[in-house]
């Protein structure tokens, strides 16, 4: 769902992905235009030169789904203190928790 917000980092976020977007925060307009000119191509599934709302759909969703993984592996590394690729509930609360135990 989409919310109306003041600016554009909603919708650049939305569309890039947030390390995306801030990588597009450093670039000039020309170079913007450029690199979101290649993203457009990718999103053209059917490469017939527009872009439907299904397929900016699906594009969204694999930015906001790789989003979600590289969160979830960042976080992974966070908990997992002793890194044996498990995280035990003493680690969990820990990490949650440890500065108000």
């Amino acid at each position: 769902q989409h919310e109306d917000r003041p600016g554009f980092q909603y919708d650049h976020e939305a569309f890039l992905g947030k390390e995306e977007a801030r990588s597009f925060d450093q670039l000039s307009p020309e170079e913007s235009r450029e690199r979101l000119g290649k993203i457009v191509d990718r999103i053209d599934d059917d490469k017939d030169g527009y872009i439907t709302t299904e397929e900016l759909k699906t594009w969204i969703k694999r930015v906001q789904k790789r989003y979600i993984y590289e969160n979830v592996a960042k976080v992974w590394k966070d908990y997992d203190l002793n890194k044996d690729d498990k995280i035990a509930w003493e680690e969990y609360k820990k990490a949650t928790y440890g500065y108000y135990l």
